[in-house]
């Protein structure tokens, strides 16, 4: 599928656990489909990281709500510079730290923080459909919660060996015994802490699994391609 070859504005919401690939594979799919990109897992980061940088403790869950209701938020959708601002600083950084990593679910587990970043991740999405270019959303609930009624709905799984030695290689650069084990607690604890509120590991109906378990970047970014056009078709 070339870039532009859809008929219509689509969108795509991509779900999976940690460490599946959700977004380095939706922005290679959104580049590919010339569609705009959100990353909502960085919404949460973001948040994250105001709420420490206001010195609000993540374990007050309505201050923590409070702040969330009035983040002076910017996502920028372009797949190939993605950017996160927050009150004007560009945090796109810092919120991979592995501080936020160890803190974010504390925030992403907050009902009341998940209700209002979906309605921010909804505003984004159609956004992008009214103005014509489409988007791949990607994060958790995404493809139930978020975006039950988008065009195209991916479970992008993977086995637990793949995922920790991927995440292992995007943090320590290398995914031998060492950096798989440095990287297993912020993987297996995230997504048992995130599993409390949201399903990410079994595909909802109308959902499609790709499991890229034995597969590299490009051929997981295929796979969801084909699943893109097996759904919605190439233009006419």
């Amino acid at each position: 599928m070339e870039t532009g070859e859809l008929s219509r504005a689509i969108v795509v919401a991509i779900d999976g656990p940690s460490g599946s690939g959700k977004s380095s594979v939706s922005r290679g799919v959104a580049s590919a489909l010339g569609l705009a990109f959100l990353d909502t897992g960085a919404m949460y980061r973001a948040a994250t990281w105001w709420c420490l940088h206001q010195g609000v403790p993540l374990t007050d869950v309505d201050a923590v709500a409070g702040q969330v209701r009035t983040l002076p938020l910017v996502m920028g959708v372009d797949p190939l510079h993605p950017t996160v601002h927050v009150d004007g600083i560009d945090v796109g950084a810092a919120i991979r730290t592995t501080e936020i990593s160890a803190a974010v679910s504390a925030v992403a587990t907050n009902l009341e923080v998940r209700a209002e970043l979906g309605r921010l991740q909804r505003a984004e999405i159609e956004s992008a459909r009214v103005k014509g270019r489409g988007i791949v959303a990607e994060g958790r609930d995404i493809t139930t919660v978020v975006a039950p009624d988008a065009d195209v709905r991916v479970l992008l799984t993977a086995s637990e060996e793949a995922r920790l030695a991927r995440r292992a290689r995007d943090v320590h650069g290398t995914a031998d015994a060492a950096a798989v084990e440095a990287t297993r607690d912020q993987v297996l604890r995230r997504d048992a802490d995130d599993s409390t509120v949201v399903q990410f590991h079994v595909a909802a109906e109308g959902v499609i699994t790709v499991d890229s378990s034995h597969l590299d970047f490009d051929q997981t970014v295929q796979a969801v391609l084909d699943v893109v056009e097996s759904v919605v078709g190439p233009r006419a």
